[in-house]
């Protein structure tokens, strides 16, 4: 290498040295500057947050002294505040959490429901159009016409041929009478054979032809379906016995289940439409027969009778049909997805977001629930803005703050607080150092908690005094300022 290329590498790299230790220079200034910058618009980060204590936030009433994993999920702890304390009533989820999440909001709108009400129909007979046909009196069958049950007869039609010879003898008796022109003994004597069960129509014919009739054709009295029928050529049949059990298809019935909460649409006399999947295209009307007086309780429905003409016999039983109760709209009421609701069994609540990262508990009353909306009676007002996704999240910070169990509960008085507010709980010391002392403690029920090992403040130094780590103690205590203070401490059994 001559010398001028030697010299010229020499430059290179002294430039190249200069050129970096400037850049490291100013990015290290520009570095500074920044976080100047910051922690002067951000002074809140100059100070230490006090921390309450650390918990899960899939296990929010167990709290723990330090951080750490939890002991019930593969996570860390997360830690509570003091500054936390003073969010009121609501609670606060950070905005990139919710976001991740996946969190959906929806606006409390004023509109109405629609007052149809569509439900699964299923055709039956009209069991108010039923004839029994019996044996009027004791007698033997002599032939049974080609019919069996399912068969669809006309009104008339012939069912079973009867021979009764207890009539035989009346009709002759009957004759007789006939023949003295006697009025008074011949309307006796067919007063008899009307007792004795005979029809009018085959008494005419006996008086007519001048000849006894002992076998009697039974016809079935209505049109419509055999359901059962009990006899066979050459039995015997006593007075009474069921020969045939016959349902009339001019009309039928649909039974539909009703969900209870909209049972108070349903009215007896109302009009419905029946669709079949058998007649496409077709409508089918009818009105409402009964609302009967029993409620599913596995799937918390209404049974509801309607009668529907039958066309031209179309509607068999068996098929199903879908019906539409109602029309039109109902009155403007505030609505709300039914997603919404968070429905614990003793309440309805929704949570409601101002917007700013906080979200607020409100217990609200229902009504009518239609096509995915609620009606609201009360607790919220048009235009708010309510969660329809993750509350799970949002009730794990709520019953961690107490928010939920809060609701409709009324403030203590002013006087007295601390007193009124005492939560008492058995424990055994961890550590004790002045006025912070570590206790080891198991559930309190005023507070839900379970056990845990926590940190307290001592109400007095001096209450601590004869004690040491290990000793078993009962206590009261209360939050006061961010702080848990105890109130009373006193040594228990082991």
């Amino acid at each position: 290498m001559n010398k001028n290329t030697y010299q010229i590498a020499v430059l290179i790299a002294a430039v190249a040295a200069v050129s970096g230790m400037g850049g490291y220079w100013i990015a290290h200034r520009a570095a500074g500057v920044a976080a100047m910058h910051a922690e002067t618009a951000n002074p809140a980060t100059q100070v230490e947050r006090k921390v309450l204590y650390w918990y899960d936030p899939m296990m929010p009433n167990q709290r723990f002294d330090k951080p750490g994993k939890s002991p019930f999920m593969d996570m860390q702890l997360v830690a509570k505040y003091a500054d936390g304390q003073a969010e009121g009533a609501g609670v606060m989820i950070d905005a990139g959490i919710a976001q991740n999440l996946g969190m959906r909001t929806a606006k409390v709108e004023r509109g109405s429901l629609s007052a149809t009400v569509n439900a699964v129909a299923s055709v039956q007979l009209n069991d108010r159009q039923v004839a029994i046909v019996q044996s009027r009196s004791n007698g033997f069958v002599k032939r049974v016409y080609a019919r069996a049950p399912g068969d669809v007869v006309a009104r008339g039609a012939p069912l079973v041929d009867l021979l009764i010879p207890e009539w035989a003898g009346a009709q002759a008796e009957f004759l007789a009478v006939l023949n003295t022109h006697d009025a008074a003994l011949l309307q006796a004597a067919r007063a008899r054979l009307q007792l004795l069960g005979m029809p009018g129509d085959l008494i005419s014919r006996v008086e007519k032809s001048g000849r006894p009739q002992a076998v009697v054709t039974i016809v079935a009295p209505i049109a419509g379906l055999i359901q059962a029928l009990d006899i066979r050529s050459g039995m015997t049949v006593s007075a009474g016995a069921p020969l045939a059990r016959i349902n009339g298809l001019d009309t039928m019935w649909l039974e539909a289940a009703i969900p209870e909460a909209q049972a108070a649409q349903v009215n007896v006399g109302s009009k419905l439409e029946a669709h079949f999947s058998a007649y496409p295209g077709e409508n089918f009307t009818g009105k409402i027969l009964a609302v009967l007086p029993e409620t599913n309780a596995d799937s918390r429905t209404l049974r509801v009778r309607a009668e529907l003409p039958n066309r031209d016999g179309k509607l068999k039983p068996g098929m199903y049909a879908q019906i539409s109760l109602g029309s039109g709209k109902a009155a403007p009421s505030l609505l709300v997805p039914s997603e919404a609701v968070i429905r614990t069994g003793a309440r309805n609540v929704l949570l409601v977001t101002t917007g700013d990262g906080r979200y607020q508990p409100v217990e609200v009353q229902l009504g009518q629930e239609a096509d995915g909306k609620s009606i609201v009676l009360g607790g919220v007002a048009e235009g708010q803005q309510v969660v329809t996704s993750g509350q799970f999240l949002i009730d794990s910070e709520a019953s961690l703050k107490g928010v939920l169990a809060r609701l409709n509960t009324a403030p203590p008085p002013a006087a007295d607080t601390a007193q009124a507010a005492l939560n008492d709980a058995t424990g055994k010391i961890e550590s004790l150092q002045g006025p912070d002392i570590t206790l080891s403690h198991g559930p309190v029920q005023s507070l839900g908690w379970g056990a845990m090992t926590m940190s307290f403040k001592l109400a007095r130094p001096d209450m601590a005094s004869g004690l040491k780590t290990g000793d078993n103690v009962h206590f009261s205590f209360h939050e006061k300022n961010g702080d848990y203070v105890i109130e009373k401490l006193d040594r228990s059994a082991p």
